[in-house]
C-alpha cells in the first residue's frame, strides 16, 4: 500500500480475488471513496462481509460473488481508478488479468501480485518490482 502513495484519495477501487478484503479495505482507510470486491469462494465471501461490517464500511463497498473473469467479461468501460489483485499463484491468473485489461480496460491502473516465475505479457509501460519469489506488476492504461 505504501507504494501507491496518495493515489487512493477519492479513488474508486476494484479488489479482484478479494479474499478477506484486506487490500480493498486498506484503500478505504487511506482515502478511497469506494471499493468493489470480487470473490467467488463462499467462505472468503463470508469473511469479507464480516470484515466490512466490523469496519463499518458497508456504505462505501459492494461485494460481487462471482468468478473474476466472468465479472470482467461483461461489456466494460473504465469505471475504476485502481484495480488490485492477489490471485492464487500457479494458475496463470495474473497474466490473464493483464491480457483482459489490454483488450478491455476496466481501470486506469492495474496492480497485481504474483509469483516471480510467472511471465506477464509485453505491455508498453509495464513496471515490475520483485521481492524474493513475489513480483508486483503495475500497468496504467494508455490515455
Amino acid at each position: 500500500m505504501s507504494a501507491l502513495g496518495g493515489a487512493m484519495v477519492d479513488a474508486r477501487v476494484l479488489d479482484l480475488f478479494a479474499g478477506s478484503g484486506a487490500l480493498g479495505l486498506e484503500t478505504l482507510s487511506r482515502g478511497a471513496c469506494e471499493a468493489v470486491f470480487v470473490e467467488k469462494s463462499r467462505s472468503a465471501l463470508k469473511a469479507l462481509r464480516r470484515n466490512i461490517q466490523t469496519l463499518g464500511a458497508g456504505d462505501r463497498t459492494r461485494v460481487v460473488g462471482a468468478d473474476v473473469f466472468s465479472f470482467l467479461g461483461r461489456p466494460a468501460k473504465v469505471e475504476f481508478d485502481l484495480a488490485l489483485a492477489d490471485p492464487p499463484y500457479g494458475r496463470g491468473y495474473a497474466r490473464r488479468l493483464f491480457e483482459q485489461m489490454s483488450r478491455s480496460p476496466f481501470a486506469r491502473e492495474l496492480w497485481v501480485e504474483h509469483h516471480s516465475k510467472e511471465t506477464m505479457p509485453e505491455l508498453p509501460g509495464l513496471r515490475q518490482r520483485t521481492y524474493g519469489d513475489t513480483t508486483l506488476s503495475i500497468w496504467e492504461t494508455p490515455e
